[in-house]
């Protein structure tokens, strides 16, 4: 049977992709690592807070990771596509470790007795902005290698698999961190990040090296950027999910106010954080287990365009809850929701994109994912200082569904989309 024909890329097997050695291999070292990571996001979020009192700081937080990560991703991507892919997932990581330990540093009371609060804050952002330019090479990294280790009738099928690990790993960094900030402080706390980036960069060196195809190593750094670019804007699909999940997540970022309503609005102190900054990826995996064990057959433009109107209503939802309970729903519900959208949009990507092309398309595609994620996270820290934490969020939800409208009017391709 021809591999690129729509019926060889689907399995009725949910478990063929794990059956694969490497590729739990790859689970594994993922999970680990974007543990890790959740966690020091959520220690950052707090700690931050803790030192300022302003919902703006918390923006600040996203900006600072952001122009990095936007301003390195196309070079990236080329660097990605010639490179040795597991070699460059494991400096990421070291780097990343380097980064954990240096915040350990500074979260000590050596540097707390020294220095002020507002000087600490601006160490912090410091080694974000480091952090930043390292993610750029190693989320899009631990993508492009999906394909060289997966047979492709399987993808769709590995990316469910991907996608889950990586929310689960995102559940248990965001809870976990909330309760380890509250049992051991933030030195604490920090000193379990960098234990499990040790562990994931261990996993990660049961890998086999995955070497560069031979019409990457030649091309142009500029060359082989615009080349990237050119196919994500050709290819409608892609750009089509890439560009509704940017606006949505911009607009509807609810998840970077978590601090302050846990803190200040619902009362809930670290424990209590913790659960609602775990909502919505608790919800999504909730989402993507169905979704890999019963996969969307048809109309998957319109479901995902459906999916994104309900996450802006739970947004708004949740903005004018005082209940935690309600709260946690509105944002797990609003996850179960974004579930859909991540699944789409990483078949999507998985399914439309050549081989040796995958490191750029995954880098474009993180640019898109970062605007939407860490710019998302300043426009609320802006919005809030401008209009007030609540109503900044209302606005948010309120935008999110007019995104929505416009797609729905605007692209009809999106919403007639099938795979």
């Amino acid at each position: 049977m021809d591999s690129n024909s729509p019926v060889a890329q689907i399995t009725n097997d949910p478990f063929a992709a794990v059956r694969i050695p490497e590729f739990r291999n790859l689970m594994l070292g993922r999970f680990t690592f974007i543990t890790a990571l959740r966690m020091m996001s959520t220690l950052v979020a707090w700690w931050v807070y803790e030192l300022t009192g302003d919902p703006f700081a918390i923006g600040l937080v996203g900006l600072s990771e952001v122009i990095p990560a936007l301003s390195m991703a196309l070079y990236a991507g080329h660097v990605i596509d010639k490179s040795e892919k597991r070699k460059l997932i494991l400096k990421g990581v070291f780097s990343y470790t380097i980064a954990a330990i240096a915040l350990l540093f500074i979260s000590t009371s050596y540097i707390g007795s020294r220095f002020s609060n507002y000087s600490i804050s601006i160490f912090i952002y410091a080694l974000i902005f480091c952090t930043g330019i390292i993610r750029a090479f190693t989320g899009s990294t631990f993508s492009a290698m999906l394909a060289s280790i997966v047979p492709r009738q399987y993808l769709q099928n590995a990316t469910s698999w991907t996608q889950g690990s990586w929310l689960s790993a995102s559940v248990t960094g965001h809870a976990a961190g909330g309760f380890l900030i509250w049992k051991l402080g933030i030195t604490g706390t920090l000193i379990i990040v960098c234990s499990l980036l040790v562990v994931a960069f261990f996993l990660i060196t049961l890998l086999k090296p995955k070497p560069p195809m031979a019409q990457n190593t030649e091309k142009k750094t500029w060359e082989s950027v615009k080349e990237g670019l050119r196919f994500v804007f050709r290819t409608k699909e892609i750009l089509a999910a890439f560009s509704l999940d940017m606006f949505a997540v911009l607009f509807g970022g609810a998840a970077a106010m978590v601090p302050v309503f846990a803190k200040d609005i619902l009362k809930i102190g670290p424990q209590g954080f913790g659960w609602l900054n775990a909502a919505i990826d608790i919800g999504a995996i909730f989402s993507i287990v169905l979704l890999t064990l019963f996969p969307i057959k048809k109309a998957q433009g319109k479901k995902l365009l459906i999916a994104v109107a309900g996450f802006g209503i739970c947004i708004i939802c949740f903005a004018l809850s005082k209940w935690f309970v309600l709260s946690f729903a509105a944002l797990m519900i609003a996850g179960m929701l974004d579930g859909i959208s991540v699944v789409v949009r990483g078949t999507v990507m998985q399914l439309k994109t050549p081989d040796h092309m995958r490191g750029r398309v995954s880098s474009v595609g993180s640019m898109f994912i970062n605007s939407s994620n860490e710019l998302g996270q300043f426009e609320s820290g802006v919005a809030a200082r401008l209009m007030g934490v609540v109503p900044s969020v209302i606005f948010g939800g309120c935008m999110t569904l007019v995104v929505v409208i416009i797609a729905w009017v605007k692209a009809p391709t999106l919403r007639k989309f099938e795979y």
